[in-house]
């Protein structure tokens, strides 16, 4: 368990996230990742999406404190990221924009402390969105908000708040979101080192539907990961992926929805190359 409190919103890192959602695809991805002498950082990953064929390449350079990331698709976007990391104690600034949306610069201010985490972003237009959150608490309990004023218009456009708790074996969240129109619940359980559960129930009051994901994660040996979900709507995702060398990841993944059994299962491959 880390130092501070936990991740309790969406832009948190929740494992109980990485069982239920993370590596399922139905598309052909590959991505290598290379290294050279000076310890620059090239990553160029390729999506097949039906017809539909995405490249993007990304740079990344690490000096010191401050870490500038660079990437380029294949629609002639260019996304640049300088992160200062640690100018004082628990401080971190990151700069950020895409050319050519001009509307796209940002800098966003976080600081984490031993019993808070506070992170606030402006964007560099004349009418900004002006994003604030924060967690209070610790690596057991943890409380939070998160927030985004539009300028322009005067409006809340994002509204947040949510609760977690987690130990060495479980990790339980209920966060309210969508301005109190969607309430979620998540939960994560270690059961033992080799097999994990997790499930989400979220309900949207406009609409009063309910959405329930339940899955399962097993590691059939030190190098190869098995899992599975299944959600109210009868869809049914499987995935089997192998570390065939350190850092370098295979995986292989499928979707059949069970209340349509007469169509066609969808398949997904993923190949991650790592020096």
């Amino acid at each position: 368990m880390g130092k501070g409190p936990g991740p309790i919103l969406k832009s948190g890192r929740k494992p109980e996230v990485d069982l239920l959602y993370k590596d399922y695809q139905t598309d052909y991805k590959f991505t290598i990742t290379t290294y050279s002498p000076t310890g620059v950082a090239i990553t160029s990953t390729g999506l097949k999406k039906g017809e539909l064929f995405l490249a993007d390449v990304n740079t990344q350079l690490k000096k010191k404190n401050i870490t500038t990331d660079v990437k380029v698709d294949t629609d002639s976007n260019l996304f640049t990221t300088i992160t200062f990391d640690e100018p004082t104690p628990g401080l971190k600034a990151i700069l950020s924009f895409k050319v050519p949306d001009q509307r796209s610069g940002k800098v966003e201010i976080q600081y984490l402390h031993d019993y808070a985490a506070v992170s606030s972003s402006i964007g560099l237009t004349p009418n900004p969105i002006v994003n604030f959150s924060g967690v209070i608490g610790t690596n057991v309990a943890s409380l939070g908000a998160e927030l985004s004023f539009d300028t322009k218009t005067g409006n809340f456009t994002k509204c947040n708040a949510g609760l977690s708790y987690s130990n060495a074996e479980l990790i339980a969240s209920l966060n309210l979101n969508d301005k109190g129109d969607s309430l979620k619940a998540s939960y994560y359980h270690i059961v033992n080192p080799a097999h994990a559960v997790g499930a989400e129930v979220s309900h949207s009051f406009s609409t009063n539907e309910n959405t329930i994901t339940v899955g399962s994660q097993h590691a059939l040996d030190p190098l190869t990961t098995v899992k599975a979900r299944v959600n109210n709507f009868g869809r049914v995702s499987a995935l089997v992926q192998h570390e065939w060398r350190p850092k370098s990841l295979f995986t292989l993944s499928g979707e059949v929805d069970s209340k349509a059994i007469e169509k066609s299962a969808k398949f997904g491959l993923a190949l991650a190359l790592k020096p």
